[in-house]
């Protein structure tokens, strides 16, 4: 199991468009995907998951991955998340 912990930056948080984003890049990994935010988990390859997180700027949110490519999964998503996310 690899983990790696994410604050959200973008104004706008994991809403419709982001959020689809997250998933689209997600769902390229073999690894199974979890964010937690609050203790809460949330499958990281569902849009509705992840909407239901209800994630907005400054959330510590923690990425999980469990599997064959779950170093490079938990890595890649949180660079993804940080650079990648825009409004």
């Amino acid at each position: 199991m690899a983990e790696r912990e994410v604050i959200l930056s973008n104004d706008t948080g994991l809403h419709a468009r982001p959020a689809s984003m997250v998933v689209r890049e997600a769902n390229k990994y073999e690894s199974e995907i979890k964010f937690i935010k609050e203790d809460k988990e949330y499958n990281g390859k569902s849009i509705m998951s992840i909407l239901s997180m209800g994630a907005i700027k400054g959330d510590a949110i923690l990425i999980r991955a469990l599997g064959k490519d779950e170093e490079n999964a938990v890595v890649e998503l949180k660079e993804f998340i940080e650079k990648k996310i825009v409004d």
